[in-house]
């Protein structure tokens, strides 16, 4: 579709032109050329000087009709969760019924074969699910570049925000909110699901020239874990239960961890440093290895998960009444 919209917007073009644009080989363009052909589409390729790929004249795809708010909801239409979220779940249906009957024959059934057999599910398991009854509105100000004013809980309480709202971030499930903040107008995120109220106002909002949200997200994100303060605890394993790591690690702290691991000792045991968020988290998280694990230090934790392991076998050795 990308190959048929620029010739019916260029003209004829050569091959290595549009391998450029499409950023695939010039090989790949004269098969797709060859596979466009056999699905009966007119277009065809002229050797020699002056030659290129071109579409028969006066034909078009019959791309036609498609609403601003349907063109702009197909950016999300491998995420039909986070589209319904931001009320654009039925304007997407409706984009994709266009596009498909834009099709020709062949490419309209890849496309179906495609959905049939590709599914991106982002949320990680056994995340639960945040309400964000405010993102249409949130995503509203976004779009339309207006300041907003937001209730948002905090751990303390919660607190009145006037925001220039830059952007929307979904990440592993959860939505972010980039914007402009304080007296400083300093960026900020915000969690969606945090946020109890918007009023949008008519007041446009400020938008720095050379703001690019997707290079912002990722040095924050590295900012972020650079910052994450977390507590090291020395512990013994069973080698063959390396695997449980994961159970007890997020996903960020896992590959270090495995990476710390000993060799073997002659009972079978690895010594390896696993990283928590503080000494409670690393005993609530621990408790589920029981005896397959042994913390070694810090000497705190390992007494506070025998005083622990204690209570439970007290409570486990008298049968309820």
């Amino acid at each position: 579709m990308q190959l048929l919209l620029l010739l019916q917007t260029n003209g004829k073009m050569t091959a290595s032109r549009l391998a450029t644009e499409l950023e695939v080989s010039v090989r790949t363009i004269y098969r797709d050329v060859e596979a466009l052909s056999g699905a009966g589409v007119p277009i065809y390729a002229e050797a020699g000087p002056g030659g290129g790929v071109r579409l028969v004249d006066g034909y078009r795809t019959r791309l036609t009709g498609l609403t601003a708010a349907e063109a702009e909801a197909l950016a999300l239409s491998g995420l039909p969760g986070a589209a319904s979220e931001l009320g654009l779940g039925t304007v997407l249906a409706a984009a994709q019924l266009k596009v498909d009957a834009a099709l020709p024959p062949e490419l309209r059934s890849r496309a179906v074969r495609m959905r049939e057999r590709f599914h991106l599910d982002a949320p990680g398991w056994f995340a639960r699910e945040e309400p964000v009854p405010h993102l249409a509105a949130l995503s509203r100000a976004v779009w339309e570049d207006q300041r907003a004013e937001i209730r948002y809980r905090k751990r303390d309480g919660e607190v009145k925000r006037l925001l220039d709202p830059l952007g929307l971030v979904l990440k592993a499930g959860v939505w972010y909110l980039v914007a402009l903040s304080g007296r400083t107008r300093s960026l900020r995120t915000f969690r969606v699901s945090r946020v109890q109220s918007v009023r949008v106002l008519a007041e446009g909002a400020q938008r720095p020239d050379d703001f690019d949200l997707a290079s912002h997200w990722a040095e924050a994100s590295v900012g972020f874990l650079g910052s994450w303060q977390t507590t090291p605890v020395q512990v013994r394993l069973r080698s063959e239960h390396l695997r449980l790591i994961r159970y007890v690690q997020d996903p960020t702290r896992t590959e270090a961890a495995l990476a710390s691991a000993s060799e073997p000792d002659d009972d079978g045991w690895v010594r390896l440093t696993l990283q928590f968020e503080n000494l409670e988290m690393a005993g609530y998280d621990l408790m589920r290895l029981g005896g397959d694990v042994e913390v070694l230090e810090p000497v705190e934790l390992r007494a506070h998960l025998a005083a622990r392991a204690s209570e439970m076998v007290e409570r486990y050795a008298s049968v309820p009444a």
